[in-house]
């Protein structure tokens, strides 16, 4: 066989190639394609952007699968790792599929301790919908995470330049930020201790978390512009926070439970993991009671929490809030000026003689 023709064989195969990798791309693409529609109409058919439509498209149109290169689910022994650069198809597929499901990733593991995960679609949508988003707000995100949440809001305000998203490990903001420009978005994307805030791009119209707290940073207050809200998980549930000023904020808690993976950087008391004495079994594991249990701190033992939570009649998330004012902030049930206030962290009570239940 001559030089010639040798070479025209090996074009032959390169071109082969490259078309059976296109057409696998594409088959993966459309995959992808179907499993997010099918996300997007479980997400409808639950009512999480029924007041807020426009997050519908956002969902629609933001490819989930770009944040989530690869991503661990829960198996025996241990996690298995699903990556979309395996060598077989039906992994890849399976991969692509699992992106869509709408279900918490985890997508970065220490010693087998979760450390970043991917949240779940329809929490996502419930909260970006509680933001309370309007066209032109700067908006800051606490945890990066993959990116996509950060995409999601760039795409809602259809400018890339109002949201900000930070994180303290930068693995993971460099992570985020090629996620984000694979997807054909360019926030800003900052490492650093989120309960600082970002100064730097301030002031923002919203903030919101996607990690735990012990309480509510007062940097995050200084760079809100007033009649700005502030939305982020504490205890295990979702706050919101309307800010007065740079010194006072008051809000009340959503319905809706939420667990996240706590704020990096941030000091106070986490959640109480440890068995609940003194109660009965069947309220010690409830979890409108263990959000009570979160929510006081130290402030009530579980004996009290018990006795305070059948004499209001267990009551939901929403009657508890929150309340910022200069030094002091406090967790309160029905009235930030009523009879059960407990301290938060870093904030003293509002006034002595007020930590636990009132008697009646």
């Amino acid at each position: 066989m001559g030089a010639h023709a040798l070479g025209e064989g090996r074009d032959r195969d390169r071109h082969r190639d490259r078309d059976r990798d296109r057409d696998t791309d594409d088959a993966l693409e459309a995959v992808a394609a179907a499993a997010r529609a099918e996300l997007v109409g479980e997400i409808e058919r639950g009512g999480a952007w029924a007041a807020d439509p426009v997050w519908r498209t956002a969902f629609a149109e933001v490819p989930r699968h770009l944040f989530v290169p690869y991503y661990y689910v829960g198996a025996t022994g241990g996690y298995e790792r699903r990556w979309c650069g395996s060598p077989e198809r039906a992994a890849r597929e399976r991969w692509a599929r699992g992106a869509y499901a709408d279900v918490p990733l985890a997508t970065r593991l220490r010693d087998g301790a979760l450390l970043s995960s991917s949240s779940q679609p329809s929490l996502m949508a419930m909260m970006l919908v509680a933001l309370e988003v309007a066209d032109g707000d700067r908006v800051l995100e606490i945890g990066a995470g993959t990116g996509y949440n950060a995409a999601l809001l760039a795409h809602r305000l259809g400018d890339d330049a109002l949201v900000t998203t930070v994180d303290l490990e930068p693995e993971i903001t460099e992570a985020a930020r090629r996620h984000l420009a694979a997807a054909g978005h360019r926030p800003g994307v900052v490492t650093g201790d989120g309960a600082r805030g970002v100064p730097e791009r301030a002031p923002y119209d919203r903030i919101i978390a996607t990690c735990a707290l012990p309480s509510v940073p007062r940097a995050w207050l200084a760079q809100c512009r007033p009649g700005g809200r502030v939305l982020a998980p504490l205890a295990n549930g979702l706050l919101a926070l309307t800010v007065r000023d740079a010194e006072h904020a008051e809000g009340r808690f959503l319905p809706t439970p939420a667990y996240f993976v706590p704020l990096r950087g941030a000091s106070g008391a986490a959640a109480r993991s440890e068995p609940v004495a003194d109660v009965p079994r069947s309220v010690a594991g409830h979890d409108l009671f263990r959000f009570l249990l979160d929510l006081t701190g130290d402030g009530l033992d579980p004996r009290e929490a018990y006795t305070l939570w059948e004499r209001e009649e267990r009551p939901r998330r929403e009657r508890y809030g929150i309340t910022v004012r200069g030094p002091r902030a406090w967790a309160w049930l029905d009235d930030p000026e009523g009879p059960y206030t407990w301290p938060l962290p870093g904030g003293q009570c509002r006034a002595a003689g007020t930590s636990g239940p009132s008697q009646p």
